[in-house]
């Protein structure tokens, strides 16, 4: 790949774009979003360019690149209104500018370093629940559903980390309706006619955030003592632009953003797994229960499979100034596409690629080096501050549930769907064997 050369540099040529036959052949195929990036990315590289409407967009997967949009110049490529605001309104996630500076400011110490040892209580609370309900279901040979179980299991987590209080019943319930609303999203129309498409579901979700914040302002904590809500009404006594509306809008974003994804990477790595059953045995063998050997192992079941499924799979970026990108000129007003899903495809960085080998994550793997060749999370600024927490999580459930039970799968689903996640495209109904632990 050509250096990146300085922006304006009179060397660039334009980024080579896909022919527009290509692009009606894919119209009419009526495929989705993800074959036309596939198709683009193999006939033209890392940098490449494709149009549907007047302007080009421009896709990157190449690893320096990467850095480059992401973690070098985020001031030059940036966000523009996020589709999760019909959700999420003005939460961290779909901020822009000198807010999402301060927003980002005030959440990241709860979820990085020694932030997280709050946490760690509520995450195995929270594991130590599903396992029993899990022995349960193996007792009784009841059928389960693996994604509303990983989605359970999820959510409670991210309710202890919010609120301090375990996850009812009722709190569920009425919180169930947050999937729906994020498959729809891609689908909404823009500006405030999407936040009226999905009314009725918001209500139900408003409603509880608003009782929950309600419920930390009269101080009443859970079993481990207030949550993240807690520390954004305190926040509010010296920024008044923490009002209730922008603490519900933080509150659903980390609903949102802290389980959605994390239910959908436990469910692909339940899949994979049954695809791939010595990748299980591996791991518990890697050492005893609670070693740092079968962690490492465990959390290399987590990293592969964000590898095949990140959780970002697509991350638009907007041209706010002529630049160079890889030898390229891109002009200030252009759309860029960075898709973590075919960098971490790539066979020139990952060999035989498709294939869930979680031995690229261990001691002696072959993981590429390079910092743009994996980012399940994002990159640089605007990578996703519950990163530790969800890797945390996951490893903490899985610990527990992989010695303890065998998943059969009754049927899977028929592949994914690309929509604010890549999601298994279907219910993943299953029974439990009980194994006795290992």
């Amino acid at each position: 790949m050509t250096a990146t050369a300085n922006p304006g540099s009179p060397s660039a040529g334009p980024v080579p774009e896909l022919p527009p036959e290509a692009v009606e052949e894919w119209r009419t195929e009526e495929a989705e979003l993800i074959e036309l990036l596939a198709r683009t990315r193999q006939r033209l590289g890392g940098v490449a360019a494709f149009r549907i409407g007047p302007r080009p967009t421009v896709l990157v997967t190449d690893p320096e690149a990467v850095q480059h949009v992401l973690g070098r110049h985020p001031e030059r490529y940036v966000k523009r209104s996020h589709r999760a605001r019909a959700i999420a309104g003005d939460g961290v996630l779909s901020a822009t500018g000198d807010a999402w500076k301060r927003q980002r400011r005030m959440l990241q110490a709860q979820f990085t370093g020694p932030g997280m040892r709050r946490y760690e209580q509520r995450i195995a609370a929270a594991a130590r629940r599903t396992a029993d309900r899990w022995a349960g279901y193996a007792r009784t040979g009841e059928r389960v559903d693996i994604g509303a179980e990983m989605r359970h299991f999820a959510l409670d987590t991210i309710w202890r980390a919010l609120t301090g209080h375990p996850l009812d019943a009722a709190t569920e319930r009425e919180l169930d309706r947050i999937p729906a609303v994020v498959a729809a999203l891609p689908q909404l129309p823009d500006g405030d006619h999407a936040r009226d498409a999905v009314a009725g579901d918001l209500a139900r979700i408003d409603a509880v955030a608003h009782a929950a914040i309600d419920a930390a302002r009269r101080r009443e904590d859970g079993p481990d003592g207030p949550g993240v809500l807690r520390d954004l009404l305190d926040a509010a006594e010296e920024h008044p632009e923490y009002t209730d509306r922008l603490i519900r809008d933080e509150l659903v974003t980390l609903l949102v953003a802290g389980h959605e994804t994390t239910a959908t990477t436990l469910t692909w790595l339940h899949l994979l797994l049954d695809a791939h059953p010595g990748a299980r045995d591996r791991a518990l063998a890697a050492g005893p229960e609670g070693s740092p050997e079968r962690r490492e192992a465990v959390q290399a079941l987590v990293s592969e499979t964000l590898r095949l499924y990140p959780s970002a799979w697509i991350l638009p970026r907007h041209a706010i100034a002529d630049d160079t990108l890889a030898g390229h000129r891109v002009e200030a007003g252009t759309d860029l596409l960075v898709c973590p899903y075919l960098t971490h495809r790539d066979p020139a960085l990952w060999p035989d690629p498709e294939r869930f080998d979680p031995g690229r994550f261990t001691a002696g793997g072959t993981r590429p080096a390079h910092l743009g060749a994996y980012f399940p999370f994002g990159l640089g600024a605007r990578a996703c501050l519950g990163t530790q927490f969800a890797l945390r999580e996951s490893t903490a459930l899985l610990e527990l549930l992989l010695p303890a039970h065998e998943v059969r799968f009754l049927s899977t689903p028929p592949g994914a769907a690309y929509s604010i996640t890549v999601r298994p495209d279907g219910p993943a109904p299953a029974v439990l064997t009980a194994t006795g632990g290992r």
